[in-house]
């Protein structure tokens, strides 16, 4: 549908006979716009996309123009058809910089993003919001921050700020999820990382207790006690009800922790039972002073080494 939208003009637009017998009868652009609403009040939205369409076809210069083009955004919306439906608020912006509606755009871009195609399906099925690919949902938080700096008093200011909310704290327990992966599979530092920049970039959300709590189980199990400390007792401080600390305030060490398979300690998680595809991550990560000497220190370890690849992913056997 997507597709269809954006090439609008080709097999959509192209007059064939289907086409000529479903308008057949409407001869003005003000005919072919009240089909479109009844279609859109009798929430038929795919036919409704497709007369806001043959209408724009016809009448790309008319006086309903612009407003097909922002009730399509709707109908595709409804319809499902979420990709298409961004494409087609992006192009009302494009288009209609100054229009009276504008705001509605930005809302309804930030909406189709926020749905992120799977809106039927989600009503059905148990999914996890947290555990799911961040990008749209990075999307629609900057498409409504950018509403509310462009319209502050928009009408859908107050929906825009509700839902920014959500994202936000979704995407801190998407970062907490994939923390927890790294932890299970003993990657130390990439969990540390997560847990700081989590603690970080999203205060207020209720996952920076679990950013602290794993920044203290990812000290302990690289040895720096003090660190872990330190952390341990900004935990107990502020979030003394935390899961990780037992009655007595001393810390939970976790036990669920993967053991590597042979195949895939030598290949470097590439090959082996362990070996899965991890989560969608963004580029850059806070570093501490503490990580980094880890970080500085495998490094020179790897690079004073002159081992081929085939040496060491044979162990030795072969140079």
């Amino acid at each position: 549908m997507t597709l269809l939208f954006l090439l609008g003009g080709c097999n959509l637009f192209g007059g064939d006979e289907e086409d000529q017998d479903e308008f057949a009868g409407l001869s003005t652009e003000e005919q072919f716009y009240q089909r479109a609403l009844e279609q859109l009040n009798g929430q038929n939205f795919r036919g409704a996309v497709i007369t806001y369409q043959a209408l724009e076809s016809r009448f790309p210069f008319g006086r309903f123009a612009a407003q097909s083009q922002i009730e399509v955004v709707y109908a595709l919306y409804r319809n499902g058809d979420m990709e298409a439906a961004r494409a087609a608020a992006d192009r009302f912006i494009r288009l209609h910089p100054e229009d009276e509606n504008i705001d509605y755009a930005y809302y309804m871009k930030g909406l189709s993003s926020f749905e992120d195609g799977g809106g039927f399906f989600n009503r059905f099925l148990p999914i996890d919001q947290t555990k799911r690919d961040p990008g749209r949902a990075q999307e629609s938080f900057s498409d409504f921050a950018q509403l509310l700096a462009l319209f502050p008093d928009s009408a859908y200011g107050a929906d825009s700020r509700a839902r920014m909310v959500f994202l936000r704290n979704n995407l801190a327990a998407y970062e907490i999820h994939v923390a927890n992966y790294y932890l299970e599979r003993r990657a130390y530092i990439a969990a540390l990382r997560r847990g700081q920049y989590v603690v970080e970039n999203f205060q207020g959300t209720p996952a920076v207790a679990d950013g602290v709590a794993i920044m203290v189980e990812a000290y302990l199990r690289l040895g720096l006690n003090e660190l872990a400390d330190t952390s341990l007792a900004l935990l107990r401080e502020n979030y003394p009800q935390h899961a990780s600390i037992d009655n007595g305030g001393d810390f939970i060490i976790r036990t669920e922790i993967t053991n590597p398979s042979l195949l895939y300690t030598v290949t470097f998680g590439l090959l082996g039972d362990n070996a899965i595809d991890p989560p969608l991550a963004p580029t850059r990560r806070p570093r501490t002073s503490g990580s980094q000497e880890i970080i500085n220190a495998q490094a020179g370890a790897e690079d004073g080494s002159d081992r081929s690849w085939l040496s060491i992913l044979s162990l030795g056997i072969f140079n």
